[in-house]
Order: structure tokens, then sequence, then C-alpha cells
């Protein structure tokens, strides 16, 4: 089955969002490599849709549209529903991860040697599947995320 040109450029936007979720954890990455700071360009109107919202809520509000209006909508097509799943799972997993550092981490080492190395490997792994997932859309692929996939497959069949 073919995949259409306008769906192979679609799915890969969702992307967007955990990438933006992810740019917080960049702070010592980008102040080592600031050139690295280019990437974070595609992400700027995403920022200010989400900070134009009262109480900071905005990644909220767009969490659910995109779950609601996307995922559970049967008229979109399966391959934009799958990138749309696939992209809020990875978005979930980069909030809890940011609650964790939070929560745990910092308060044993604000700016230590342990925080930044985690902080920069959330960062470049976040970077490695947004480049994953853009090159097998274009391609009219699924991109297979171990772990994330399957469970994605479980909640669209």
């Amino acid at each position: 089955m073919e995949i259409p040109v306008w769906q192979r450029v679609v799915a890969p936007l969702v992307y967007l969002l955990p990438w933006s979720d992810a740019i917080p954890f960049g702070g010592p990455l980008f102040q080592q490599y600031p050139w690295m700071q280019w990437f974070t360009l595609p992400v700027l109107p995403l920022a200010l849709l989400e900070r134009s919202v009262p109480f900071g809520l905005g990644g909220l509000l767009l969490f659910f549209v995109l779950f609601l209006a996307v995922v559970r909508n049967p008229n979109v097509p399966y391959f934009v529903r799958f990138n749309t799943l696939q992209a809020l799972l990875t978005d979930i997993i980069l909030v809890v991860m940011g609650f964790a550092f939070t929560i745990l981490l910092q308060p044993l080492g604000g700016s230590g040697l342990l925080i930044r190395t985690l902080s920069s490997t959330v960062v470049i792994a976040t970077l490695a599947i947004l480049v994953f997932a853009l090159a097998e859309c274009l391609r009219g692929r699924e991109p297979d995320l171990p772990g994330i996939s399957q469970a994605v497959r479980m909640q669209l069949y």
C-alpha cells in the first residue's frame, strides 16, 4: 500500500511535540555546542503556541487536541494516526522524565556531572528519534521504535 505524499509530509510534524519537551533538557549541551541551538528553530512556533495559553497549559491542550481529534478519529488515515500516537507516547515519556529530574535528581546535586550527562543523553536520544521518524515517514514506512510501536499498534487495532 502506497502512502500518499501529503501523509508522508504531515506525519513527521507531530514529532516536534516531543522535541519541544526535550529542549529544556539541553541546557548543558547547548552551552557546550552552541551550533546545536539551530535544531530548536522548528519548534519555536510550537513553543509560542504552548506559552500563549494561560497557566502554561498549552502543551496539555495540544496533547488532548492531537489525541482526540487525530488518534481517536477513524476518518484520519492510519499512517497519520500511528505517528501521532507514537509521538504522544514519546512525549509522555519525556514529561515523566522531566518530573523525575525535577523531583529526584536535582535535589541531589543541581548541576552535577550526572544530571548534565543524563540531560544531554535525553536530548540526543530525542533528536535521534526525530531524525529516524522523519526519514522513515518520508520513505512511507512506519518508524518502528522498540516498545513504543508495539503499544501504539495495540491501541490502534
